[in-house]
């Protein structure tokens, strides 16, 4: 799979220190990594809080990167893994169904306004699609990968990508035209 390396950026911080590093990162990459986040788990505080563990886990393991990908696509794998980590646990489940059961989930995906600015129609018909869709859509869409970096960050095939893209669309298109 090819993967474009930001060697704009690997230049700039190879000349910085750990703490520099990730000052850079955090404000170059943060409201993508809260963004990411706020899609896999639809609570803002539940992204934060995961932004603020993947940042934690790069400045450990910093000095394990080996410039196979960019920062980037570096950032975006640990905060899909500690998502899909989340998404397991119990105290997730049980925050979920607590959460749906105070509010309805439209009410609840409002909160997508202060992550997205972006239209909330669009924002809230994402919030719906399956989390496999989900993904892509924001990926592909919103962190301009391309279809060989979103295949590598989430472990699967091109051809699946683009597959879920499709299908994506569709539902996204369905929705509008149904006038949900």
């Amino acid at each position: 799979m090819i993967e474009r390396v930001d060697d704009s950026h690997s230049e700039l911080l190879t000349d910085m220190n750990r703490e520099e590093k990730l000052k850079w990162l955090m404000k170059t990459y943060g409201n993508d990594v809260v963004r990411i986040a706020f899609s896999y788990l639809k609570q803002k505080q539940l992204a934060e809080d995961v932004a603020q563990e993947v940042f934690i886990k790069c400045y450990e393991k910093m000095d394990t990167f080996r410039n196979d990908s960019s920062y980037k696509t570096w950032l975006i794998r640990i905060t899909v893994n500690r998502c899909k980590d989340v998404r397991k646990s119990r105290y997730f489940k049980n925050l979920f169904m607590m959460d749906y059961s105070i509010s309805n989930y439209a009410n609840s995906s409002l909160q997508l306004h202060d992550v997205e600015k972006e239209d909330s129609g669009i924002s809230q018909s994402i919030v719906k699609l399956p989390i496999k869709l989900r993904e892509v859509i924001i990926l592909f869409y919103y962190q301009d990968l391309t279809i060989d970096e979103i295949s590598s960050l989430l472990k699967v095939k091109p051809n699946t990508v683009k597959t879920r893209l499709h299908r994506a669309r569709i539902k996204l298109k369905e929705s509008f035209e149904g006038g949900e």
